[in-house]
């Protein structure tokens, strides 16, 4: 049985030389525009509305980002289980929990 759109996510990746930046967010929030005081993200489907995948290859993806940013609640809650993130660096923005991470190599 194939997982349903709502326990999916959108992912887009780009290249930077050696770095890997990938964005994912969960796919019921595309297209959202989320608010909380002085802080405003459009969840766009330029950005973020790159592929739909499921859990498996979108954690993929993330273990191979040098930068990432994520939102959505079961995007983070992956990215946090995985232990690519720490809790601390999880901010909410119009409900929606939104992480950034940069992998750097000394």
């Amino acid at each position: 049985m194939s997982e349903s759109s709502e326990s999916k996510f959108y992912i887009n990746f780009w290249r930077y030389g050696k770095d890997l930046m990938v964005v994912a967010c969960d796919s019921e929030i595309l297209g959202a525009k989320l608010e909380s005081g002085n802080l405003r993200i459009t969840v766009s489907k330029e950005f973020y509305g790159g592929m739909l995948v499921d859990s498996h290859e979108a954690l993929n993806y993330l273990r191979s980002a040098s930068i990432m940013n994520i939102i959505g609640v079961r995007i983070v809650k992956l990215a946090l289980e995985a232990g690519l993130i720490h809790k601390d660096a999880i901010i909410i923005i119009g409900g929606q929990p939104h992480a950034q991470f940069i992998r750097v190599n000394l």
